[in-house]
């Protein structure tokens, strides 16, 4: 028998304030149809003035920790995806710990833009299967909204803010793939790509925080083809195929490549947890707020195949796949 993690419980936070494409459209020169037809996104949500990443971060936090009937001090672990930090330093996973009630183990943050959540569960599976840590919270949440220049309306469509968690939980196994927790996790990285998406600001070379930069064609093309190797990635590391798969749990970033993906593995649109149109891209916040969803709704069920999936500036990209 060897150690491996166990999804507990995951939950999720969305800022109160929704901002539709029409009221976007007031703003900038765009359209609901535009922006529908070429994204799948309808709403996104703003967060308040003073409304920090930690904020959203310790909510989903607390409501993850409620559906595991854990609390604070249960936890040793906490790994938080996020490209929008409360501050320069320290960790804004450091605050989440301090606002729960974690008085041990470690907190830290790691940054990989839209695929954050997927290298932050990676970090945290290894955590836990090589026994440093028997429960870990793994958080996505952004406040994208911060770096935004709301002029560019080629990328400010795109982006909302919010912030999911899952608590992960030690477990035993055979090392199969018929038993509960997490198979496997795959991460890859090219800093070729840097050019493509990325933010133009920074501490150490402009002092400031920067609006982020895309090239879109680009970033799409290179989407469908980095995906698809994270996503073969885990098919081959468990000997399955993509009808074996129960569930997809997609970073939400555009419906088309959501659905090509999930065509792509077999799978039927009812399949595919979708949160795009009422979320737009929460970066790191996107797949664990699409679990939380279908996690609390029923869709996902014990003993579901879950796989995720996300790519992100860098370029990063990466895929996770769970037995529930």
């Amino acid at each position: 028998m060897a150690l491996r993690s166990l999804v507990a419980g995951c939950g999720g936070y969305l800022p109160s304030r929704i901002v539709t494409n029409a009221e976007l459209a007031k703003r900038i020169e765009t359209s609901d149809d535009w922006i529908t037809q070429r994204t799948g996104i309808r709403e996104r949500r703003v967060a308040a003035e003073g409304e920090l990443t930690s904020d959203l971060a310790t909510k989903a936090a607390q409501a993850a920790l409620k559906r595991a009937g854990l609390n604070g001090g249960d936890i040793d672990l906490i790994v938080l995806a996020t490209s929008t930090p409360d501050e320069t330093f320290p960790a804004t996973a450091t605050r989440v710990q301090a606002a729960i009630g974690m008085t041990r183990g470690a907190a830290f943050d790691v940054q990989a833009v839209c695929s954050g959540f997927v290298f932050a569960f990676a970090v945290a599976d290894n955590f836990i299967r090589v026994g440093q840590a028997r429960s870990a919270l793994v958080i996505g949440a952004e406040t994208f909204s911060r770096i935004l220049d709301w002029k560019d309306r080629t990328t400010c469509v795109l982006f909302g803010d919010g912030a999911g968690a899952v608590v992960l939980t030690a477990g035993e196994g055979d090392g199969s793939n018929k038993d509960r927790g997490v198979l496997s996790t795959h991460v890859f990285s090219d800093g070729r790509y840097h050019d493509m998406l990325y933010v133009d600001g920074g501490p150490s070379s402009t002092g400031t925080a920067g609006f982020l930069r895309m090239e879109g064609r680009e970033v799409f093309r290179h989407a469908v083809v980095k995906l698809a190797e994270a996503v073969d990635a885990a098919i081959a590391a468990n000997s399955i195929t993509g009808t074996d798969i129960d569930w997809l749990v997609p970073h939400q970033a555009n419906r088309r490549i959501i659905d090509g993906m999930g065509s792509r593995l077999g799978l039927p649109p009812e399949k595919v947890v979708l949160t795009i149109d009422r979320h737009a891209n929460t970066s790191a916040a996107s797949i664990p707020l699409a679990l939380a969803e279908a996690a609390s709704d029923g869709r996902i069920k014990p003993g579901h195949l879950v796989l995720m999936e996300a790519m992100g500036g860098g370029f990063t990209w990466g895929s996770a796949l769970v037995r529930w």
